[in-house]
């Protein structure tokens, strides 16, 4: 990857972080770089392409921050975390279609690793695992959740659901 286009991945993240996915234009990007917006397609043929950038890099953190989880409620604090931290990239990666041909090979298999292994193989139970852990995470940056819902206690049943043991 060359210096611009990491340049130009970052100024789309950073606009991301500060606004949501609809604070990203190229125009944005460009007046971010102090650069024309046109040169941009020199290096990404439209907006998906550099969102796509932005998804794989966030894939390349999540699968650092599940790493090195040893249990599945370490991998659920380590996700919820990310997402809390990173609202927006969050919505990015699991929102709409994932342009997955426009992914690097195996970024995707990567991010989802560690909870395919905490789910003992199987990718249906890791499937559900991530239905599950997503579905808390958007109702809570959402503020879907009632005020004083023990959310931490959500959390809890809902992995013990799974076969990890509730810890009190």
């Amino acid at each position: 990857m060359s210096e611009r286009t990491q340049q130009i991945i970052e100024a789309a993240r950073t606009l991301i972080e500060e606004g949501g996915s609809q604070s990203l234009t190229m125009r944005a990007v460009a007046d971010r770089l102090g650069i024309r917006a046109p040169s941009l397609y020199k290096h990404f043929p439209d907006k998906l392409a550099v969102e796509a950038g932005v998804i794989a890099i966030a894939m390349d953190e999540v699968a650092v921050a599940l790493a090195t989880a040893s249990s599945l409620s370490e991998l659920a604090t380590a996700y919820r975390a990310y997402a809390i931290e990173h609202p927006h990239i969050y919505r990015l990666m699991n929102s709409g279609p994932l342009p997955r041909h426009l992914l690097p090979a195996g970024v995707e298999d990567r991010a989802a690793l560690p909870l395919v292994r905490a789910a003992g193989g199987d990718e249906n139970v890791a499937r559900a695992i991530w239905a599950f852990a997503h579905g808390m995470v958007i109702l809570e940056l959402d503020g879907r959740f009632p005020p004083g819902a023990d959310l931490d206690a959500a959390w809890r049943t809902g992995l013990a659901a799974f076969g990890d043991p509730v810890q009190h």
